[in-house]
């Protein structure tokens, strides 16, 4: 079974033990794919953490978010996002890194992404700030439009803690 495959039928899995078993079938291959020199193994890897909920891997999304390409940075994003649901430390733990994303990645798209990440995390200083900021001087529309999505769902988040 491919990592691929493997990450298609976690996304169907309902049963913890399948799931736990299909992560123990994988995690080498996983491991080996994270390690390739072919971004697109790379991409696949780090995406399929996420599908397979794979919260002992999440160092390798690390590696993942500061890839040289945009589609392993992609990947590991979308993973974070996904596992930083019920996990907001994932993302609380990450926030400088996702930041300089936001901030500096050269590509739209993780950088979007990066914000959709943050959406998961506590409702920061630091983070609203530089949403807002976002929100307001960006000159990409629709980095604009994430930007001020999410820091309202922060900002309800705050008001709500309070």
């Amino acid at each position: 079974m491919t990592l691929a495959e493997a990450a298609a039928l976690a996304a169907q899995a309902t049963d913890e033990r399948a799931l736990a078993q299909l992560r123990r079938d994988v995690a080498d291959e996983l491991e080996a794919a994270a390690r390739s020199s072919n971004y697109q193994e790379r991409a696949v890897a780090y995406r399929a953490i996420g599908q397979l909920r794979f919260n002992q891997k999440t160092e390798l999304l690390r590696r993942g978010l500061e890839d040289e390409s945009p589609a392993c940075r992609g990947s590991a994003l979308l993973s974070l996002e996904l596992l930083s649901r019920d996990h907001p430390g994932l993302v609380n733990g990450s926030r400088p890194l996702l930041h300089r994303l936001v901030n500096a990645d050269p590509n739209e798209a993780v950088r979007r992404l990066a914000i959709m990440a943050l959406k998961n995390g506590s409702p920061a200083a630091d983070t609203l700030t530089l949403l807002a900021h976002l929100a307001e001087e960006a000159e990409e529309k629709e980095l604009r439009t994430t930007a001020g999505a999410v820091h309202g769902t922060l900002k309800k988040k705050s008001a709500a803690a309070r």
